[in-house]
């Protein structure tokens, strides 16, 4: 350019692109898919670049065009929005290529229409408010990284890609459909209601199936409730072998359950291997990419895809856009201009015509007739027309009405109370991108249809899909139903409305299929993942003994209290059960038995020599002292039921005490009685006389008092200073609970069963050496058979009760007691009680006596 001016820049060349465009004071920008291809597979920008010729028109594509414009007509004749504004637009096919999307964003931006004078100091380009769109996330991705250059405001209508979320990377982009990591969410959210853990996935290979993947496995890691047996990657081509390959794997899964992430043409390429393979029994799960593909739902098609769930757009009602498309009418005298190329490419395909240019004929005319631009469009029957399922245009309509509030809301401002320096507003005439941006984070209305529309932090809109259902009716009709929505609530949680009773089924039981990999483990076990294989497959293992798992599939089993222990099904803790010697149980009744027979015996015995008591034979030897000894044998036969029965604070302190001091009461009488013998036999002898003032009544009693009394201070001393109590014992066995005494103090427990044994040594000892005494003397050898029976059982007792766990300690003690005083009875009465009851002739002193002659 030259130096010295005047000078400008302008464009090398216009981009030649198919759109329609009109006026305005402002102009909105679109970019739609209307197109599915063009002639050549690269785009040039070399100094003759060709220009795209696009094919494969694509109505429903040209649908959402119109509903911006509808929209932006809507709001231009809306008396309370924008008023004295005429919005304009410049809508661009992208024929579904990323170059063309390029170049259309680059013409918007760049500066594209004629020039308008605002007032009198202000003339040029009517200002680009914002561009709405592009249909795809990979597409959306790049240009949105060439506009936030501009801080143009960039609104998707279909783009879902959670990475448009990052407001790093893309500081003005917006979006009036949920990102793809609600949409995982919500898909998880049908996978947990109905418990497939086990699913296969599908996607494509770009942006929206790569980071969808990526989205569901992290969630179902950090869930946990979930695994995919296998993930494959559909090719953009329709290469047979590789669909050859993933329809394979889906045949040999044992998933039941299939994610498919990905669009229209890979689901058309991925079925024609699925019928001929014949792969049927399988959950499909659609995103909302196809959920709604009339082109899917053939009779060819259905028998695999009927029940499908799928994930599809919000739907909407938008009053009026139905009269509007049918006023799309083609302008005669512009046909061959390229803002009326879209309309023309709409009418041949609708009425299977085709226009001819003034001096051109039709190529083949049994091919197709000739437009006459004369149709009527209300003879028509198609899904253009169709206003019941309008899903991408509601998002289109949402889009123009944000971008027309974001305005409303700048353009209302108050100088002094600003958002911007020193409290500014921003104008029309001054009108900079990134100001319109934060207007467009702030808005917030309601649509006709009474949605909300606002926008959250990273530019995304409050997500809600609804459910859909792919219903195989009798008469090979496809119907695709609302079958629920799900929607994230203020709390962030999302909330899953599914009216399961209207779900069709494709399976025989007309029920949800079960697709895991392994069964849930109920409760009683834990899973042991299966090594090498993902987490849903598990083993199930029982709870150790003493530990439980009272939910499903839970993942390790914990521990019961110290005083409880699990079930047989290990799913909950019971309080142990405690164990004693019990009066209920045989042993304890068989020594209950044997105790109170022990008492009852000695209770005969005092009653025979009561009744005998002025024989010779109860009178020889002190009867005062047998008597003593027949009721100490009854105390110690009686508490041994102390013993018998669950321990408590009085038993275990009475226990031993009763015990002792009733042994020792019974081994000093025998002693007492042992030395009465040596006694009277020494004074019998010349010169002995004088030994028997020693072993008087009352000597005798004296020294039983006072033998006595030490063992009574013994266990005084024992129970004051260290007293046994009881004691739930948990070490013996983890499943039950031990209640015995502690004895407290070893040392008190050692002295007390000493002194008793001292005693009988020395008793025994006496009446050995007293064995060989005349005849009339000779119970000093019953004596010494009784006390040989007595020191045997408590030398036994000793080991036999250290090595006897719990209650069978308390039956060994009881058992020695028993044997113990049996033998005391038997060896001293037995012989006695004989000559009372069956030979009474032997109970004379004479025979007594003259036993001593012979």
């Amino acid at each position: 350019m030259s130096s010295t001016g005047p000078f400008s820049c302008m464009l090398q060349r216009q981009f030649n692109l198919n759109g329609m465009h009109k006026f305005g004071d402002v102009i909105l920008g679109g970019l739609f898919g209307i197109n599915f291809y063009t002639t050549f597979s690269e785009l040039s920008f070399t100094s003759e670049p060709k220009d795209p010729i696009c094919n494969g028109f694509d109505v429903l594509g040209f649908r959402q065009a119109q509903t911006m414009a509808f929209a932006v007509d809507e709001i231009n004749r809306n008396s309370k929005l924008l008023p004295n504004i005429l919005l304009g637009y410049s809508l661009y096919d992208s024929c579904v290529k990323l170059g063309i999307s390029f170049r259309a964003a680059l013409s918007m931006t760049s500066g594209r229409g004629e020039p308008l004078q605002l007032n009198e100091s202000c003339f040029g380009k009517p200002p680009l408010l914002g561009i709405v769109g592009d249909s795809s996330s990979t597409r959306t991705i790049a240009i949105s990284s060439i506009v936030s250059l501009y801080n143009l405001p960039l609104v998707s209508y279909f783009a879902t890609c959670s990475c448009l979320s990052d407001r790093k990377r893309f500081p003005s982009f917006f979006r009036t459909i949920p990102s793809d990591a609600f949409q995982v969410r919500a898909m998880l959210q049908i996978l947990r209601r109905f418990g497939w853990t086990w699913v296969g996935m599908l996607i494509s290979d770009d942006d929206y199936g790569l980071h969808a993947a990526r989205y569901l496995q992290s969630d179902m890691a950090q869930s946990g409730r979930g695994c995919l047996a296998y993930l494959e990657t559909l090719p953009r081509k329709n290469y047979r072998t590789e669909y050859e390959r993933i329809v394979g794997i889906m045949r040999k899964s044992t998933s039941r359950v299939v994610i498919v992430f990905a669009h229209e043409t890979h689901m058309l390429n991925l079925m024609q291997e699925v019928v001929k393979q014949n792969v049927t029994g399988l959950q499909w799960i659609a995103s909302e990419a196809w959920t709604a593909a009339t082109v899917l739902q053939t009779p060819s098609y259905m028998p695999f895809l009927a029940g499908a769930l799928g994930i599809a757009i919000r739907r909407g009602e938008i009053p009026g856009l139905r009269d509007f498309l049918l006023r799309i009418h083609p302008d005669n005298e512009t046909l061959n201009s390229q803002d009326n190329n879209l309309v023309k490419q709409f009418w041949e395909n609708i009425f299977h015509c085709r226009f001819v240019s003034a001096g051109m004929e039709v190529e083949n005319p049994t091919q197709a007739r000739q437009c006459t631009g004369n149709e009527d469009l209300r003879n028509i029957k198609d899904e253009f027309f169709d206003m019941s399922n309008l899903r991408p245009e509601y998002n289109v309509y949402k889009a123009v009405y944000a971008l027309a509030h974001a305005l409303q809301d700048m353009l209302q401002c108050v100088p002094g109370n600003g958002p911007f320096k020193d409290q500014s507003c921003a104008s029309l005439q001054s009108l900079e991108a990134w100001q319109l941006v934060h207007y467009l984070q702030m808005v917030n209305f309601t649509t006709q249809f009474g949605d909300h529309v606002s926008f959250n932090e990273n530019g995304d809109a409050l997500p809600i899909y609804d459910v859909m259902n792919w219903m195989w009716l009798p008469e090979r009709v496809t119907q695709v139903q609302n079958v629920g929505e799900i929607k994230e609530l203020a709390s962030k949680v999302d909330d899953l409305i599914l009216h399961e009773d209207k779900i069709f089924w494709n399976f025989e039981s007309k029920k949800p299929p079960k697709s895991v990999c392994s069964d849930s483990c109920p409760p009683g076990t834990r899973m042991a993942r299966k090594k090498g294989e993902p987490v849903c497959c598990f083993d199930c293992i029982p709870c150790s003994a003493g530990k439980i798992s009272n939910e499903t599939d839970s993942t390790e089993c914990t521990n019961c209290p110290e005083d409880f222990w699990s079930n047989s099904q290990r799913d909950h803790c019971v309080p142990k059960r405690m164990e004693f010697l019990s009066y209920l149980e045989p042993l304890g009744i068989s020594l209950t038995t044997a105790s109170l027979s022990g008492a009852l015996l000695c209770t005969i015995v005092i009653g025979v020599f009561t009744y005998h008591r002025t024989t010779p034979v109860v009178r020889a030897n002190n009867s005062e002292l047998s008597f003593l000894i027949l009721l100490s044998l009854k105390l110690c036969f009686l508490c041994s039921l102390l013993f018998i029965g669950q321990p408590r604070l009085w038993t275990c302190q009475w226990r031993h005490a009763v015990f002792g001091i009733s042994f020792v009461l019974c081994v000093s009488c025998i002693l007492v009685k042992t030395m009465v013998v040596l006694a009277v036999f020494k004074a019998s002898k010349p010169g002995g006389g004088g030994s028997l003032k020693w072993f008087g009544a009352m000597q005798q009693r004296g020294t039983i008092v006072f033998l006595t009394l030490i063992q009574a201070a013994i266990c005084t001393t024992w129970l004051v200073s260290s007293s046994p109590i009881p004691h739930k014992n948990t070490q013996y066995h983890s499943d039950k609970i031990i209640v015995e005494c502690l004895v407290g103090s070893t040392i008190g427990f050692g002295l007390l069963l000493g002194y008793i044994g001292l005693l009988a040594i020395l008793s025994f000892l006496l009446a050995f050496l007293a064995r060989n005494l005349p005849d009339n003397f000779n119970e000093a050898k019953f004596i010494t058979f009784s006390m040989l029976v007595f020191c045997a059982v408590w030398i036994a007792f000793i080991p036999a009760y250290i090595n006897s766990p719990g209650k069978y300690a308390d039956a060994v003690e009881v058992f020695a007691i028993l044997a113990s005083s049996f033998g005391l009875l038997a060896a001293l009465f037995c012989p006695k009680c004989y000559i009372i009851l069956l030979k009474p002739e032997k109970n004379t002193k004479k025979a007594i006596m003259g036993r001593g002659k012979n």
